[in-house]
């Protein structure tokens, strides 16, 4: 992999991990146009996504200094609680992990046919909540934190946003926006941070070879491209969600679904 193609990789990493566009997918769709496989190489996926999630902490550091900090007073505040839904929320997505893991990761080798179809599915999705007005609730419950979580679980299919169909999911369900943008961001910090350090146990078990097969250079524009256009699309992304601009992702997502399809067909 050269320094542009992680440059070009990074950078959709970044952006696609918090706008409603489906990361995996978009990485799946550039590197067939680009005709590199930066996803499946263990030491840029870290990288990568191990930027996504600091580009979290920058961008909604306060709100972790909060939690922490009421968290580790072990009491039974506001804090304790929040946390608890975070994860509980996480339950779903550990089981497919520890259960599905190979029959996901399988998934991403049938091509884009499965991307396309899946962003497809995201862009209705994202259209539902666009259009539905629930009654609101003034906090995300316990079953809610569930609930979202099994979106997120379903999401780790290529072409199905984690970040919209978690947003979408707790906005049908009644949650006000903005807080379920920051309970989808805040709650996905430790599953990839969990992920990426299974997959370097993996990858050591492999045999060095198989973790430091890009160069260092590439690996440095990589993650600053996905660091610095995380926490962009964070940022955007949280002033999107309060706007309710929602529909022209689902637009998006459309347009790149049937794309992807098409590509599929004469690549």
């Amino acid at each position: 992999m050269t320094w542009w193609e992680a440059l070009i990789m990074g950078i959709v990493q970044g952006l696609a991990e918090y706008l409603p566009i489906s990361s995996s997918g978009h990485l799946e769709i550039a590197s067939a146009i680009l005709g590199v496989q930066g996803e499946e190489n263990l030491t840029f996926s870290v990288v990568v996504h191990t930027a996504t999630v600091l580009s979290t902490i920058v961008v909604l550091w306060k709100e972790v200094a909060i939690l922490f900090k009421g968290f580790f007073q072990f009491k039974w505040n506001d804090q304790t609680k929040y946390v608890s839904k975070i994860l509980l929320s996480m339950i779903p997505i550990g089981i497919v992990g520890v259960f599905f893991k190979k029959e996901v990761e399988a998934l991403f080798g049938d091509g884009l046919v499965v991307v396309g179809c899946c962003l497809l599915v995201t862009a209705m999705l994202l259209a539902f909540a666009y259009y539905a007005k629930p009654r609101q609730k003034t906090n995300i419950t316990y079953l809610d934190s569930f609930i979202i979580g099994i979106a997120q679980a379903v999401a780790v299919l290529p072409g199905l946003s984690r970040s919209g169909s978690t947003i979408a999911t707790g906005i049908l369900l009644g949650d006000k926006k903005e807080e379920v943008a920051k309970f989808s961001f805040l709650m996905v910090i430790i599953p990839i941070l969990g992920e990426s350090f299974l997959d370097v146990l993996k990858g050591f078990k492999g045999g060095i070879d198989h973790v430091t097969t890009i160069e260092p250079s590439a690996l440095v524009v990589g993650f600053f491209a996905a660091f610095v256009s995380g926490v962009i699309a964070c940022n955007w992304m949280l002033k999107i969600v309060k706007n309710s601009k929602l529909i022209y992702f689902a637009i998006y997502c459309g347009i790149v679904g049937a794309f992807a399809l098409i590509y599929s067909l004469i690549a």
